[in-house]
């Protein structure tokens, strides 16, 4: 037991400088364009998707919470926000850099979720297209538990590498137990590695609003217990905060709830097409 946790420390120790630096520079991103891209989707009409899509997977923590916003606010269309909830990697970009993972995998997973969240986006405006109602009330960015915009970019860096930290570490202790316990082969063969199975468990397991999500998925990921296509429908059905924030400002609670589904469905048929492509 022991050796399982010294294990899980190192590797965990390991990540630690990789996370800060990257961390480090999120922030800094955010400080500096995270309200010019808010501004910059809110302006961009018909071909919100497109963009939404491509600014929404840039390594921002709180660009999924300020599109859930606009939304309620009727500033964005329903196509864009699904656009953006798509795209949004949460904390799989920096653990999958601190990993040093190639970086050809991680263009393709950004890039489906990219392309993924355009024709998503585009194609829920032509399917639910209906006039925009007046703008009722834009949210702060930061209205959320999530962004650290009022503190210092070092501090909220400092705080989202401790906190990403420690739910990596809980995953390997589990993942090493698990090794221990059924070893690599049978632990590969479980529900998360099987077609389908693994899509819809794991796109519900993206949905919910919180960090951990994405860094299990993405840790299950790296471990091989989960397959590509699973860990793409958990991906894309992960908004970080936004769903939360969306059912903290839209009065529209049964709309609320048909968003969650939209996502859902778009998530796991994602992950299934994601998994029939040759270098899933």
């Amino acid at each position: 037991m022991w050796e399982i946790v010294a294990d899980s420390l190192l590797d965990t120790a390991k990540l630690v400088p990789f996370l800060l630096l990257t961390y480090m520079a999120m922030e800094y991103l955010e400080h500096r364009a995270g309200s010019a891209a808010a501004s910059l989707v809110r302006r961009a009409g018909k071909w919100g998707p497109a963009l939404g899509a491509a600014v929404g997977v840039a390594p921002q923590c709180g660009f999924s919470a300020a599109a859930a916003s606009l939304y309620a606010g009727r500033v964005i269309t329903l196509g864009t926000l699904t656009a953006i909830f798509l795209s949004t990697s949460d904390e799989m970009l920096p653990i999958l850099l601190s990993a040093r993972v190639s970086p050809t995998l991680i263009l393709r997973i950004l890039g489906f979720k990219v392309l993924a969240g355009m024709v998503a986006g585009f194609c829920v405006d032509f399917i639910f297209r209906k006039k925009q109602e007046e703008h009722e009330h834009i949210h702060e960015l930061c209205e959320h538990d999530h962004c650290g915009c009022e503190k210092g970019i070092f501090q909220s860096a400092l705080l989202h590498t401790a906190q990403i930290s420690v739910f990596i570490l809980l995953i390997n202790l589990a993942l090493n137990l698990a090794l221990e316990q059924v070893g690599a082969e049978t632990l590969g063969q479980w529900i998360w590695n099987r077609p389908v199975a693994g899509q819809l468990l794991s796109g519900a397991l993206g949905l919910i609003p919180n960090c951990a999500s994405s860094v299990v998925i993405t840790q299950l990921y790296l471990e091989g217990a989960m397959d590509f296509g699973a860990m793409m429908s958990g991906l894309l059905t992960n908004t970080g905060v936004g769903l939360l924030v969306l059912c903290r400002v839209n009065r529209h609670r049964g709309e609320n709830l048909k968003i969650v589904g939209l996502l859902y469905g778009i998530g796991v048929v994602g992950g299934i097409l994601a998994g029939l492509l040759p270098w899933g």
